[in-house]
């Protein structure tokens, strides 16, 4: 099941303001919860391990699913063996993802902890390493993967990397989770704030269009906001990208837009026809369903059609009326198609994303 996520750093908050911002996740549906034991080092190891096991008691009451960051080097500081795991059985969690692994051998054994504890990878170190662990013979079920996040301006996964990195749990059929960065939230786990996302493209996205982009790539399950507090705003943002039917780019429309014209764009889902022009992304249905209604060529002073510019055809294409295209390489504006909108800047680097014969929505910005 997929599912969005919140993440928690007790040690830089109350339980009071955590446990709102938990109510808060929970009501719009947010079930996993992301937290660290990296910062044991930065103050009293115990004081910081009793704050988190109120945060994750509590965030158990409310049915999350908390997964806490940990590396080999905490192992060795706690006393951890990795062939008894019962410390994050106590603490209460429910996986442990492992910031920085060990050889393969020990993520496998791990895998079949008695307590049905999630071992989670991470998926951002890329390399053979989960090669290295499958070939111990894991527990598939308890294991899974989460990329990085990154604080630092200009150092996020590239999308290739990311893609690449990813493909291979897919392969693996294992589930995955990916950061997203709120602008409202002041603070993670280290000094800089400067977002949380994944993927470095994303750090100035708004969360909606963050959510977009990791759902088009096809390579997520879990979406976890990275940093702390995202505003009300935000979740209910990212929840309604999560949740919707399919993908979901949004359009600022055009003062002079007719009716039909808005129809056209937000009433039904839109299919990107499979034999692909490299000029043009079309839905040809809304061609078929409003044959009969009469479209006048308007806003036609524009000399020439932009990227991501949103057009529909007009009456002077007749067997072509209707149809809803959107530019994906510039050309000249002959009058047959009107101006209608453009997608929101944004979701304008996500054009790439959508292929031909999938399936996306519309919104009005």
């Amino acid at each position: 099941m997929k599912q969005l996520g919140i993440s928690l750093y007790p040690e830089q908050s109350t339980f009071e303001r955590d446990k709102e911002y938990m109510d808060l996740a929970h009501k719009y549906g947010y079930r996993r919860i992301f937290t660290s034991l990296l910062q044991l080092k930065s103050a009293s190891g115990e004081d910081i391990l009793a704050k988190l096991k109120k945060d994750v008691a509590y965030a158990n009451d409310l049915g999350f699913k908390t997964v806490v960051d940990i590396n080999p080097v905490l192992f060795k500081d706690l006393k951890i063996d990795y062939n008894d795991l019962v410390f994050f059985h106590d603490l209460g969690v429910w996986g442990l993802r492992l910031d920085e692994g060990f050889s393969g051998m020990e993520e496998a054994a791990m895998t079949r902890n008695q307590y049905g504890l999630k071992i989670e990878l991470n998926m951002s170190r890329g390399t053979n390493y989960l090669d290295s662990i499958m070939a111990y013979d894991p527990e598939n079920d308890n294991l899974i993967g989460c990329h990085n996040f990154y604080p630092q301006e200009y150092t996020g996964l590239s999308e290739k990397i990311f893609n690449e990195y990813s493909q291979k749990y897919r392969d693996y059929s294992l589930h995955t989770a990916a950061f997203i960065s709120s602008k409202n939230a002041k603070f993670g786990p280290w000094p800089v704030h400067e977002g949380l996302p994944t993927m470095e493209s994303d750090r100035k996205r708004n969360i909606f269009s963050q959510v977009t982009h990791l759902r088009l790539s096809k390579m997520i399950d879990d979406i976890i906001i990275g940093n702390a507090f995202a505003s009300e705003d935000e979740l209910a943002a990212a929840a309604n990208a999560f949740n919707s039917a399919y993908p979901t780019l949004k359009i600022k429309f055009e003062d002079d837009v007719l009716p039909i014209e808005q129809t056209i764009c937000l009433k039904e889902p839109h299919l990107y026809r499979g034999d692909a022009s490299e000029f043009l992304l079309r839905d040809t249905k809304p061609r078929v369903v409003y044959a009969k209604e009469n479209i006048p060529a308007h806003n036609n002073d524009k000399a020439s059609f932009a990227r991501g510019d949103i057009v529909v055809v007009n009456d002077q294409y007749p067997r072509y009326k209707g149809e809803l295209q959107i530019v994906l390489t510039p050309f000249e504006n002959d009058g047959r198609r009107n101006l209608v909108g453009h997608l929101y800047a944004d979701d304008l680097d996500l054009l790439k994303a959508v292929k031909p014969w999938s399936t996306f929505i519309m919104k009005q910005s």
